[in-house]
């Protein structure tokens, strides 16, 4: 599907330089002499490479649509993750390095959401969301209360995240997996 250089959206994949890309961010600019354009952030969804492109309002770009899919995570072996078609039972490998850091979240189990592109996978999105276990939290420093002091913690996973000072090792807790921030105690 066409769509002005203008149109795109955060999260938008089209097709430009015989590659697939993904809006990251946008900047809609309109100087006072000349037309408007689209500052466009994308990141090439095969390689990982990011790269900065001006759109005009008078070109064109190809909107690609992506199938989404119900997978869940099997196991990790390597540096390879295995997952199985909910529909199907089928398995496919895939490397880690796809999912960047969410991958530490992943969990035995873990129903997730994987991106095809004419039966390629391209990318697998992991709920916004996990619950996890700290394992080490740093003691508290008493009189750091003039600002919202937040203290390390190490998760489970061997992930770093800044919790409030209340939350003790042990403690179960809500994840964001993309920012890697905490939300709240899990209930």
């Amino acid at each position: 599907m066409k769509i002005s250089g203008v149109d795109i959206r955060p999260g938008n994949i089209i097709e430009y330089e015989g590659g697939l890309w993904r809006a990251v961010k946008i900047q809609h600019t309109q100087p006072g002499k000349g037309g408007a354009y689209m500052q466009v952030e994308l990141k090439n969804l095969v390689d990982g490479r990011k790269t900065n492109v001006r759109f005009r309002s008078s070109e064109t770009v190809e909107r690609v649509r992506l199938d989404t899919k119900d997978f869940q995570f099997l196991y990790a072996e390597g540096d390879m993750l295995t997952f199985m078609d909910k529909e199907t039972y089928e398995q496919v490998s895939l490397p880690q390095d796809l999912l960047g850091d969410a991958a530490a979240f992943l969990q035995d189990g873990m129903d997730v959401v994987m991106e095809l592109y004419e039966e390629k996978p391209l990318s697998v999105q992991l709920p916004d969301q996990v619950e996890a276990t700290i394992v080490e939290a740093d003691a508290v420093v008493k009189g750091q209360t003039a600002s919202s002091s937040y203290k390390p913690a190490v998760l489970d996973n061997g992930v770093r995240i800044m919790v409030p000072p209340h939350i003790a090792s042990g403690t179960r807790i809500v994840v964001d997996v993309y920012e890697q921030t905490y939300v709240r105690r899990a209930d």
